[in-house]
């Protein structure tokens, strides 16, 4: 029987794991479906549900209702991987959309109902890292997308992805506040050895610096305020890019913040491991280390936080999920 097993959504994946210690529940789903290269890809956690999605190379999408004690599949498969942490996107403003992209594979896809049914973007939009949406806006009309090893080359659409024009290269991550308003970063390079926040209020056609910081990292939406994890600093702004607030020095940053309990209450992947915050991110915890079957953390590496059942996730392209519920 053809995959058989992994249609059944009671399939039992893992044992429960004691409090406090990092365990996979992703090998016997990995190994039954032979994902393509990059294997698990991406991950992402409804904090209303708990519901675990994750992307697994070449196969789509799986969803997880239990806490990973088993999987089934959603929506129709698409090749491709995703990449750059946290590019599988639930909509953070409230609604069912999710958004994803991907390298090597298909356009960007998009879901109006959770990933279980979907449909793809212009064909310009594959081959990219990730892309920044207009959530609020019911036709998704403002894109901001940037292409896979094209010399950092960001894309732009004003008719939901319809098509797609050049805005240019030397640019990093964005997002999009509204149908006129975003912000993206620029790339380091030699030509630009210390790059800027830049901001649009005319929909893409011009860009001004609002900021001096460089960032990698995707921004994280949380109710008003836009969280941004540069090099050297965890930053926030609350009038759309207008002015940053540093909240928190933080070195060596990869992804986050992930958002937990509460407003306040905030964890950011670091190269060394996870750091919580219970306050706003006045105080940070002790780091706390990835799996030691991971063998280290590096640019491709997603965490995730599930609030209802105080469970961490963490993964690398190809690794399996690792699973750290606290009790």
């Amino acid at each position: 029987m053809r995959l058989a097993v992994l249609l059944v959504p009671s399939l039992v994946i893992a044992a429960p794991a004691a409090a406090q210690e990092w365990r996979p529940i992703t090998e016997k789903l990995i190994a039954a479906e032979k994902p393509g290269y990059g294997g698990l890809c991406g991950i992402v956690v409804d904090h209303a549900t708990g519901h675990v999605t994750i992307n697994l190379s070449d196969k789509g999408l799986y969803r997880s209702t239990d806490q990973g004690k088993s999987w089934h599949k959603i929506g129709t498969p698409f090749k491709g991987r995703t990449e750059t942490p946290g590019c599988l996107m639930l909509d953070p403003t409230g609604g069912r959309r999710l958004v994803t992209t991907l390298v090597y594979g298909s356009p960007t896809v998009v879901s109006s109902d959770r990933g279980e049914t979907i449909h793809v973007l212009d064909k310009k939009s594959n081959h990219v890292d990730w892309c920044a949406v207009d959530w609020p806006d019911p036709d998704m009309r403002f894109i901001l997308t940037l292409k896979h090893e094209a010399a950092d080359l960001l894309l732009m659409s004003r008719d939901g992805g319809k098509s797609f024009a050049e805005i240019g290269k030397g640019y990093g991550p964005a997002w999009i506040f509204d149908n006129q308003t975003a912000v993206v970063a620029q790339a380091k390079s030699k030509g630009n050895p210390k790059p800027k926040l830049l901001r649009t209020t005319d929909g893409g056609k011009t860009f001004e610096p609002c900021g001096d910081h460089y960032a990698k990292a995707l921004p994280r939406w949380q109710k008003d305020t836009l969280y941004w994890l540069t090099d050297s600093a965890l930053i926030s702004t609350r009038d759309q890019g207008k002015s940053w607030h540093t909240i928190a020095g933080i070195k060596n940053g990869r992804f986050g913040p992930v958002f937990g309990k509460n407003a306040a209450h905030l964890f950011v992947l670091t190269q060394a491991g996870i750091i919580e915050s219970s306050d706003g991110g006045k105080s940070w915890s002790k780091v706390i280390p990835p799996p030691k079957d991971m063998k280290g953390l590096d640019g491709l590496s997603w965490m995730e936080y599930d609030p209802l059942h105080d469970t961490l996730y963490i993964m690398k392209m190809r690794s399996e999920l690792f699973q750290w519920v606290r009790k």
